[in-house]
């Protein structure tokens, strides 16, 4: 199986769906005229209180679900691993990618509200599925990309995450994985039982909190390097173009390995093109698919262009302070490496990377429990949560290798689905997006 996945991972096909996903987001940034120059806007309707619209949960509540789900430990130890696997210029591919997912972000988020549907309680439901189902009419590649949502949720969403939850807590406190795999579930379990609303009520305090105490740490340490942090951008910028750089004892990597392993981390650390943040969009308070899509792609700017552009240049300079720390270092250990020399940096990275493994696990399950409503009604959503907090338990107490290589398959079966239902919406989504950037133009 592990041959499998390995194989896939080097595939035509692995390398089709990269490079499908990049020619979008380049596809929509140019039809929509740069929609990135609008984050400022989107951040600013992201804290504004939304009471006209129709919709369960607030603009910053939907977004704050969506970060939960995006902002976790592949920000820390993904960056670590491409820096090490890709060289420093691995940075530069990932931010890259992130500054042209923004646009993909907002496609998808804004078709999600747009064709949504309301529920008998109020709230409303939305996603791919319901896309490719109610105006392409394509109901098996709707079951599909739901389908492969639940499969996910209990993979990349539940049980991996968990699992880095007890291996963080493992490598500083002698405990049983069992327990931590119990509690983490009843955690979950106990949020999950409260629905939609309570998950977004929890992500819009953890959030903020995990984000704080990470970038703290992160900030402590580029005033530790300071001087060494025009070297440290210098040196992602031209390893990403050149094979030469040597940092930290991490020699010169082949510049397609660099961008490679830059644009891939980019892709899937964002999950912008794989539909999942459309599936929070679609409960949003908000008169508009486009100010929601607005707000829903400043997710994809906090994660990639903000969280993962500081992980890399933090670990970067960090590499050129002191470069005897990083030999012959573990390819995930790069920011352990990079904290330890802050006072309990390496209790602090812990406890961030429990808090981000623990919101993902929230993030998604929410994700989760929206495609399981749309497979079986809400019969199947009791059936899911079950499903999925067993899975958070057995997370934090089995081998992951072989889940961790299905995490990149399931999220190619989400995204190759999502990414045709945006091009074949392509005209709708250009047509009133510009509509509504000539208002706002006229307005001023």
């Amino acid at each position: 199986m592990m041959a499998f996945l390995d194989a896939f991972q080097n595939s035509a096909g692995n390398f089709f769906l990269l490079v499908l996903l990049l020619v979008t987001h380049i596809y929509f940034t140019v039809k929509l005229k740069f929609i990135q120059r609008r984050i400022p806007e989107g951040i600013r309707l992201s804290f504004s209180d939304e009471k006209e619209g129709k919709g369960g949960i607030s603009p910053y509540a939907s977004l704050a679900t969506a970060l939960a789900a995006t902002i976790g430990t592949g920000n820390i130890i993904g960056i670590s691993t491409a820096i090490a696997v890709g060289g420093p210029g691995a940075v530069f591919w990932c931010w890259i990618t992130g500054v042209f997912g923004i646009a993909t972000c907002y496609a998808e988020c804004f078709l999600s509200v747009k064709y949504r549907i309301k529920k008998k309680d109020g709230s409303y439901a939305g996603g791919p599925m319901y896309v490719l189902d109610r105006v392409l009419h394509k109901k098996k590649i709707a079951l599909f990309f739901a389908f492969f949502t639940v499969a996910a949720s209990f993979g990349i969403g539940s049980s991996v995450q968990s699992h880095a939850i007890s291996a963080a807590i493992g490598e500083k406190l002698s405990v049983s994985p069992h327990l931590i795999g119990i509690m983490a579930a009843m955690l979950a379990g106990s949020i999950l039982i409260g629905g939609g609303k309570k998950i977004a009520k929890v992500c819009t305090y953890l959030v903020p909190v995990m984000s704080v105490l990470y970038l703290g740490g992160c900030l402590l340490l580029l005033l530790k390097n300071v001087f060494f942090l025009p070297e440290a951008v210098l040196v992602i910028v031209k390893s990403a173009f050149s094979s030469s750089a040597v940092v930290g004892g991490i020699t010169g990597t082949a510049v397609m390995t660099g961008i490679r392993v830059g644009i891939s981390k980019g892709l899937f650390t964002n999950e912008a093109g794989m539909g999942s943040i459309a599936i929070s969009a679609a409960d949003a308070r908000t008169t508009s698919p486009v100010k929601q899509g607005l707000i829903s792609m400043t997710g994809v700017f906090w994660d990639t262009v903000v969280m993962c552009a500081i992980t890399g240049i933090t670990i970067v300079s960090s590499m050129l302070r002191v470069p005897e720390r990083y030999q012959n270092i573990a390819s995930d250990r790069l920011c352990f490496a990079a904290f330890s020399s802050l006072p309990a940096g390496e209790w602090l990275l812990m406890l961030s990377l429990v808090l981000f493994a623990f919101a993902t696990i929230i993030g998604w399950s929410y994700y989760g429990e929206c495609a399981a409503f749309y497979l079986l009604g809400e019969r199947g959503i009791g059936l899911y949560q079950i499903l999925f907090i067993l899975a958070v338990y057995l997370g934090a107490v089995m081998s992951l290798d072989i889940v961790w290589g299905f995490a990149d398959l399931l999220n190619s079966f989400m995204a190759i689905p999502n990414i045709l239902s945006l091009l074949f919406l392509r005209k709708v989504i250009i047509r009133e997006t510009m509509e509504d950037n000539r208002k706002c133009l006229h307005e001023k």
